[in-house]
């Protein structure tokens, strides 16, 4: 069987890394999940967090343990009751994989939380990027890592085998003089291209400018450019005998109708009420 395509240059997503020195939007997926933590009525004491950020994430949460978002984790079946994977999922080439790698490391009833970007995030970089491209050469190339809807993130969750799952999600969106200033500060996140199929040379600087002029031509407002940022949270437990489970189908023992406190109107022939 032939092997899918690899997604992410590692050493070039490393080096960007390594050069980051903004973390705003990670500071706001901390917050998120100190917040979803506290609504939770348990005690964990074997925490791992999976990130490229550990700087970032290891003194929001001191007692954790902290490894690197590889391919294959640094994590032994059932050592954890409390994965959270931090702001990595879309340099996966196999989003599904990583998940599943999490439930094997958590103990029955263990508890999966995640912070990954959405499909939203970027979106007018990209449709700006993809005109000005495609006006200027006939084509396209990889210039931003493939991003998930919320709908698909939460699918992943039931895929990998975890009990309750739950996905949510916020949108963040920053101005910014330019695409330009964009450009920069993207950079500054750790985030800018590292796509295995990237192009090897230099684009062409018409492109950007090109780009630029779109970007601002469809979407600035009072002279600044909005950049959205759309953050997923999925949640999900390890199964376990005690969790709550769903009613079978046809088991409920009261009508909706007399809850709601409506009449009930039978369906006719053609299935209309």
């Amino acid at each position: 069987m032939q092997s899918p395509p690899k997604l992410t240059d590692r050493p070039a997503l490393t080096r960007n890394r390594r050069r980051a020195d903004t973390f705003f939007l990670h500071e706001i997926a901390i917050q998120e999940i100190k917040e979803r933590l506290s609504e939770v009525n348990r005690t964990f004491t074997d925490m791992t967090i999976v990130t490229g950020f550990p700087s970032v994430w290891g003194p929001a949460f001191p007692a954790a343990r902290l490894i690197s978002d590889s391919e294959t984790l640094a994590l032994e079946a059932g050592s954890c009751d409390l994965i959270v994977h931090a702001m990595a999922l879309h340099w996966s080439g196999d989003p599904v994989g990583q998940l599943v790698q999490c439930r094997h490391a958590l103990r029955p009833d263990g508890l999966f939380l995640s912070a990954a970007f959405g499909g939203q995030t970027l979106h007018q970089l990209r449709s700006a990027l993809a005109e000005a491209e495609t006006q200027i050469t006939g084509g396209l190339s990889p210039r931003v890592a493939p991003m998930a809807e919320i709908r698909e993130l939460g699918g992943l969750v039931q895929r990998a085998g975890l009990a309750l799952p739950v996905a949510d999600s916020i949108v963040q969106t920053v101005s910014y003089r330019d695409m330009f200033q964009l450009m920069h500060d993207l950079r500054a996140m750790g985030e800018a291209n590292a796509l295995e199929a990237r192009l090897r040379h230099p684009t062409r600087r018409s492109i950007f400018n090109r780009a630029a002029e779109i970007y601002s031509g469809s979407f600035a407002q009072d002279g600044r450019i909005p950049a959205s940022f759309e953050l997923i949270f999925l949640a999900g437990w390890s199964p376990d005998d005690n969790q709550q489970k769903p009613l079978r189908p046809g088991s409920a023992r009261a009508r909706l109708a007399d809850a709601l406190g409506t009449v009930e109107k039978p369906l006719g022939k053609t299935g209309k009420i």
